[in-house]
């Protein structure tokens, strides 16, 4: 990590305008469903208030697409902030509009003011330059804590780092000792499990991986891609016909890498894509017509528990099967449990994975749950990622 953080500077009762991911699940009622997120953003928020700093915190919420709208106001984010600083958080009606301007130039020492969110301006996502400017002018500094977007060169991203002095907050610190460490440094042996429903949005991390790992499991959806390569029918299962030349290949780079790569051998399969489904366990290579794939099976999830026991850091993207559905969810549960039991390091890669890890009660036993899927999986892939890159070095 040879970015400046907000310890690398004197922030000492300056004006700091900070990006947060405040993009939280909301209920019809706009209840927020879970607050992870809000969370995470706190020790980078109590700091800046040590320090007796002037707090402007954006965001975005959903896709508004570049208009207001009232269902994606942060208006409960703001609620939900204040409840957990017991502290008022401020709130403007507008981005970069009078009300923000005004709300931001009187902001003294100590107070926090939240923005509207910063997609109701098409600016944002465009990285208009005028946009960033307003932005930039409200504050003396940016910090940037919001790892689930820096895989984006937005105006609140990469934009305003152009006209302020920018460094990263705690949770992009921890994102990226975590994950570099993973990537650059891992301690051995290294098992990455991939799962998810398509292959193509994880070629390049399979990709990349392959020159890392000492084992690459897959799971989910993307292995019947793999089957398929190999000459098998696989039902009505998730099967990408144009990606099966793809899957050869990264099978043959694996055995030239020496890379232990496991596939599936035996999975859960159901009559139709509903909740009670008539369903059973068959081989691999015994996938009967009409049916489809939902879950890894016992065989497949005792081979993995195997292989795990020995790990020494694990990273995990894309859950093992249809885990919002009960009854396939138990191969992405049971490896969540084991890896939950490791003396290991485990990295959760955002998204659905994440989401799994949660819905099983074992997030507190992880060693670290990224909040970014789209980013971590760029992050692994080698990517640079804009918000990162425009931040100030060490």
């Amino acid at each position: 990590m040879n970015k400046k953080t907000v310890k690398d500077i004197d922030l000492k009762g300056k004006k700091v305008l900070v990006r947060c991911d405040f993009n939280v699940p909301m209920d019809e009622e706009r209840n927020i469903t879970d607050n992870t997120r809000i969370v995470a953003a706190l020790p980078t928020i109590k700091y800046l208030l040590e320090e007796n700093c002037a707090v402007i915190l954006c965001s975005h919420l959903g896709r508004p697409k570049g208009e207001f709208k009232k269902e994606f106001s942060l208006k409960p984010v703001a609620k939900e902030l204040s409840r957990l600083l017991d502290k008022e958080v401020i709130m403007a009606e507008d981005v970069v509009g009078e009300d923000a301007m005004s709300k931001a130039k009187e902001l003294k020492q100590g107070q926090i003011l939240l923005l509207e969110n910063v997609r109701f301006h098409k600016e944002e996502t465009d990285n208009d330059e005028e946009f960033s400017k307003k932005l930039a002018s409200m504050a003396e500094v940016y910090v940037n804590d919001a790892f689930g977007t820096a895989h984006r060169a937005h105006a609140s991203t990469e934009g305003v780092t152009k006209f302020l002095p920018a460094v990263a907050g705690f949770l992009i610190e921890k994102e990226l000792k975590f994950l570099g460490n993973a990537v650059s440094n891992p301690v051995r042996p290294f098992v990455a499990i991939l799962g998810g429903a398509k292959v193509s949005d994880k070629i390049g991390v399979i990709d990349s991986l392959l020159e890392k790992v000492d084992t690459l499991m897959i799971g989910g959806g993307m292995a019947y891609t793999f089957f398929k390569a190999q000459g098998y029918g696989v039902g009505n299962s998730l099967c990408e016909l144009d990606k099966l030349d793809l899957a050869k290949s990264l099978m043959e780079k694996a055995k030239a890498k020496g890379v232990k790569l496991m596939l599936p051998v035996d999975t859960v399969v159901g009559k139709e894509f509903k909740e009670d489904t008539e369903s059973k366990t068959v081989a691999w290579t015994e996938i009967p017509d009409g049916w489809e794939g939902f879950d890894i099976g016992e065989k497949t999830i005792e081979m993995f528990k195997e292989e795990l026991k020995t790990a020494k850091t694990v990273v995990w993207n894309g859950p093992l099967g249809l885990f919002e559905f009960k009854q396939f969810a138990k191969g992405t549960n049971e490896i969540a449990k084991v890896l939950a039991g490791l003396d290991a390091t485990t990295i959760i890669g955002g998204g659905d994975s994440a989401a799994a890890v949660k819905k099983a009660g074992l997030q507190d036993k992880m060693t670290h749950i990224s909040t970014g899927g789209g980013a971590s999986l760029e992050f692994l892939e080698g990517k640079k990622l804009p918000g990162i890159e425009a931040l100030m070095d060490k």
